[in-house]
């Protein structure tokens, strides 16, 4: 589903990655999309998986349980996610590569299983993603934050929700940042480590949403927010 990328993408650096569908198509379509897609990406943030995610997510628990324990334990990641936001057309993670093309293969794996899926349920053929995907290296702290917050935002800034419903909207990482959510897939102290508490980190993403709401409506004249 991916094309060979140009620029190399390094171990133990954070990137911002994001893709859209073909044409700008929907790529999630219901609330039983977005939770696979979370489970999808889950799965595959996990190093030398002896399954792919259809034949793992059909085995009883205890087998599924049996596969990524060891693998939690060790801490046998290709990538950390960071942050990530599920949006109808598109989608946008903040990854740590952890492994030699974890990154790459990490999106592969997501958008081929989930392709396969959405063809499947909506009897379509053919790609479902744009190509490549596209990945931008965090450089500084203050990078780090602010696309933490800018993912985070993204429903909100584009009217799919309000303010009020961020904190427990599950197609985000922000509840987990809040510590509402028991299983986590992101790792969150890279980025709280850069505030005094939780809810200071809660007022910095909630700080910036009326500006955000502001941006979205001429990021199409500034090049430089083209995605």
């Amino acid at each position: 589903m991916t094309s060979i990328r140009k620029e190399i993408l390094a171990i133990n650096e954070i990137y911002h990655v994001y893709n859209r569908g073909v044409e700008q198509r929907p790529i999630f379509v219901d609330k039983f999309d977005y939770a696979r897609a979370i489970k999808i990406l889950d799965y595959y943030r996990f190093d030398k998986l002896p399954l792919g995610f259809f034949d793992f997510i059909n085995l009883p628990q205890d087998k599924r349980e049996n596969i990524t324990t060891p693998l939690l334990q060790t801490e046998s990641f290709r990538v950390n996610i960071l942050s990530f936001s599920l949006m109808p057309n598109h989608f946008h993670l903040l990854l740590r590569q952890k492994t030699e093309n974890g990154i790459s293969s990490f999106i592969s794996d997501f958008s081929n299983s989930h392709a396969k899926y959405f063809n499947s349920k909506n009897s379509r053929v053919g790609s479902l993603f744009q190509r490549p995907f596209h990945a931008r290296r965090i450089e500084t702290p203050e990078q780090l934050v602010h696309v933490s917050r800018y993912i985070h935002i993204n429903h909100v800034s584009n009217y799919l929700i309000e303010d009020e419903a961020l904190d427990n909207y599950p197609r985000t990482s922000m509840p987990e940042y809040l510590g509402k959510v028991k299983n986590k897939i992101c790792e969150t102290e890279t980025v709280l480590s850069h505030f005094n508490s939780i809810q200071d980190y809660r007022g910095f993403v909630h700080d910036q949403v009326g500006y955000a709401r502001e941006l979205e409506k001429i990021k199409h004249l500034a090049i430089d927010f083209r995605e």
